[in-house]
């Protein structure tokens, strides 16, 4: 009996996969060959579309090397012109816009290496993508497709005679034949759509996949608002004699934003601090250290325990925690009202938090999901790095809560400034949450300044002067407004000024570096 073969040295493994950012050099290296003459993706735009929607990249490896991507974001085509151009509909490459609430994925970008075509290496890329479709359940895929042999046409053909030719097979396209081929139909043809697609004299194919198996949900449809409701709390410092004393001061405002029907009800920064006046401690540094090791549980205890019963998602201010490192922390925790918790570390210490506390940064900027959408939490002086805020815009924050402490009217109107600025940069809402009052008997708290406010964009459909409400200055209250998500939404495409869409990525870019994948 002949000896049978070894029948793994004539395998191969071509699979379809999610983008990777290891896969980067490849990938640029591989656009050069497949587009040449046309402007190439940059590292950054990768970047931003495994950072912002990772499952809508993938990629085709051939026995360990790259021979074909895609790349794609969700929109909800309908708040796009239908003359858009791929500068458009792709925040200049960096899918920024991606709206996880759209119906639409829109492909921006399928590449397969010459070598390697005629493989079917595009219809598994294209399987990716409705598949994706599928699981994601959105309406459709759209796609903006090259016509690289009209150029051979153009003195004898106009676009729309060579669609049709090449639809009647009577022309063949390597794009648009493919795309047909692939059970997409035409939606229009667009002119200027890729400035340096000199063989497709600047026209693209708008193109449409129908997902047959889509369901409509009665969560994602269109609205003609998406109101949140937020309360603020002005929280008077004063002094206590126990724990018991703060958890009912918070347990009554807690309750005030839940008569109200609020959605978030957010506190101020270290405003446990007020724990300080019956320690009897005099070192400044021993007290933050006491109250971070002994109260910490009591804290996260109470706030979660009131943000379920109540039904409202509480920012509860921030508190300082000690931590495995034995490192003092500033901490703002999100108490949601199903249970859940989430936290962001204060990542700029100021001086004195420094020299009286020993404080340390934290280094990662955190974007929450709530059931009223995302949002970011940027504690007191961090709200004054606008790079912050961006980031967290570009993750997908369309509220930013800032809980503060601040003892005088010139560091107040420090964070006021800069949460007013943010709003109008980023188009989102932002909202100060700040102490006021006299605790003389804790080392730098002894006295408080502020003036809690829900600012928003500064635009016709926000309210006057982009302040959705303000407190009185100095005085124990609590202020309740609405933020409107969906004219926010409306806004950053048809606003007066779009300053998320009209950035120059070209001139000018954030990059986010965290110690902590994922974040």
């Amino acid at each position: 009996m002949s000896e049978e073969f070894d029948l793994s040295s004539f395998e191969t493994s071509m699979v379809v996969r999610q983008m990777q950012l290891s896969d980067i050099p490849e990938i640029l290296e591989m656009q050069i060959a497949c587009f040449p003459g046309m402007e190439p993706w940059e590292k950054e735009h990768l970047e931003s579309h495994l950072a912002i929607f990772p499952e809508g990249q993938f990629v085709a490896e051939l026995d360990g090397r790259i021979i074909g991507s895609c790349s794609s974001l969700i929109v909800n085509f309908a708040e796009y012109d239908d003359r858009h151009t791929w500068d458009d509909i792709s925040d200049n490459g960096y899918i920024t816009n991606h709206n996880p609430e759209g119906y639409n994925l829109y492909g921006i970008e399928v590449m397969v290496h010459p070598g390697y075509r005629r493989m079917r290496v595009g219809e598994r890329l294209y399987e990716a993508r409705k598949e994706l479709a599928r699981q994601l359940n959105l309406k459709s895929i759209i796609i903006g497709g090259r016509i690289p042999n009209y150029h051979k046409f153009a003195d004898e053909m106009s676009p729309r005679e060579y669609v049709d030719a090449v639809a009647r097979h009577r022309i063949y396209d390597p794009v648009l034949t493919f795309q047909i081929m692939n059970d997409f139909t035409l939606m229009r043809i667009n002119p200027n759509y890729l400035p340096d697609d000199k063989a497709s004299k600047r026209y693209a194919t708008l193109m449409e996949w129908n997902n047959i198996d889509y369901r409509a949900v009665t969560k994602r449809h269109y609205k003609t608002s998406y109101p949140v409701r937020i309360c603020v709390v002005q929280y008077l410092m004063r002094k206590i004699s126990c724990f018991d004393e703060l958890a009912s001061q918070v347990e009554y405002f807690v309750r005030v934003a839940a008569d109200a029907n609020s959605d978030f009800v957010v506190f101020p920064e270290i405003f446990t601090t007020q724990l300080m006046s019956f320690l009897d401690e005099p070192s400044a540094s021993q007290a933050v250290r006491k109250i971070a090791t002994e109260y910490t549980e009591d804290y996260i205890e109470l706030f979660n325990s009131l943000s379920v019963r109540y039904n409202v998602n509480i920012i509860g201010g921030s508190h300082f925690v000690e931590e495995e490192d034995e490192e003092i922390y500033n901490i703002s925790y999100l108490f949601r009202r199903d249970g859940s918790i989430d936290k962001q570390y204060k990542l700029h210490i100021t001086p004195n938090e420094k020299k009286y506390w020993g404080i340390s940064a934290g280094d990662s900027v955190r974007v929450f999901d709530t059931d009223c959408g995302k949002i970011a939490i940027q504690v007191c002086y961090d709200i004054e790095f606008p790079e912050l805020a961006r980031i967290a815009t570009d993750k997908g924050a369309n509220i930013i809560f800032t809980p503060f402490c601040t003892e005088d009217r010139q560091g107040y109107l420090r964070v006021r400034y800069c949460a007013q600025a943010r709003a109008v940069e980023n188009q989102i809402y932002t909202v100060i949450s700040g102490t006021v009052g006299n605790l003389p008997q804790a080392v730098n708290m002894d006295i408080q300044y502020a003036q809690s406010a829900i600012f928003a964009p500064s635009d016709f459909e926000f309210a006057r002067d982009g302040i959705v409400g303000e407190t009185n200055a100095n005085l124990e209250t609590v202020l309740i407004g609405d933020v409107d998500l969906e004219i926010l939404k409306r806004q950053r495409q048809e606003g007066t000024v779009k300053q998320l869409k009209d950035r120059r990525h070209d001139v000018y870019k954030v990059e986010y570096f965290s110690k902590n994948p994922g974040q």
